[in-house]
């Protein structure tokens, strides 16, 4: 398949230099409570020193997350689906299935204690993954999360491109690990967003892959994460 030039990724060395990670996937749908609880066992094992960090590849039944900044008037239907609230940064967001969580544990600390560097980061492998499939992800100044130009879509009253936004970031810091992380699109049934004012923003749609045009699996999707993580976080 063709790649965007320059922004295709590939498999990085291992030596001795590199930190011990795990890559974990459910092929099953995993409640979120479930997922919450395993991810503060894990967390609290990462800061003791007694388990590696890890990437987790889910899904989760649908449902809508409330992060810490997320306002009651953007739950606009509140009895559709299960409400959790979420430790993580941001505000709501519905996961569901054919939309790819990647839950991130990774020692911050180990990484130069930055967090505004490390959601950078996080957001430039969504976009090397994106690339992958030529997909042209890009980030916006006060929208955290990765998004793409429609121009099939009619201009905004702007003037402007449209945009959609196709990946979701959002994190929590325990002791410099941290949990929680990234949503990607691949195939979710799209009008569960409309059930939310997805993180708090109303003049931009949803998309994903699929919606793209493009035969994505989740397969492919996951070995894309795999081969751009090695680029964004070397030595890992």
């Amino acid at each position: 398949m063709k790649r965007t030039q320059g922004l295709y990724c590939k498999m990085m060395p291992q030596d001795e230099t590199f930190i011990k990670m795990e890559w974990k996937t459910s092929a099953e749908l995993v409640p979120y409570t479930d997922a919450v609880a395993w991810m503060e066992e894990r967390v609290a094992q990462i800061v003791a020193g007694t388990a590696p960090e890890v990437i987790w590849l889910l899904e989760h039944p649908p449902l809508y997350t409330a992060g810490t900044s997320a306002d009651v008037k953007d739950l606009t239907d509140p009895d559709r689906f299960p409400v959790f609230q979420a430790q993580r940064g941001g505000q709501y967001t519905y996961h569901g299935p054919g939309q790819r969580v990647i839950y991130v544990l990774l020692d911050v600390g180990k990484r130069g204690r930055d967090v505004r560097k490390f959601v950078k980061d996080l957001e430039h492998w969504v976009i090397a993954t994106l690339a992958e499939f030529n997909v042209a992800g890009e980030i916006r100044d006060g929208r955290v999360g990765v998004w793409v130009q429609r121009p099939d879509k009619p201009l905004t009253a702007s003037g402007a491109i449209a945009e959609d936004k196709i990946a979701a970031i959002g994190i929590r810091l325990r002791k410099w690990v941290s949990f929680h992380g990234i949503s990607i699109n691949l195939e979710p049934e799209l009008e569960h967003f409309s059930g939310i004012v997805p993180c708090g923003i109303s003049e931009h749609g949803m998309t994903s892959l699929v919606d793209l045009g493009l035969p994505v699996t989740i397969e492919d999707l996951d070995l894309a994460l795999k081969r751009c993580f090695g680029q964004i976080f070397p030595n890992t």
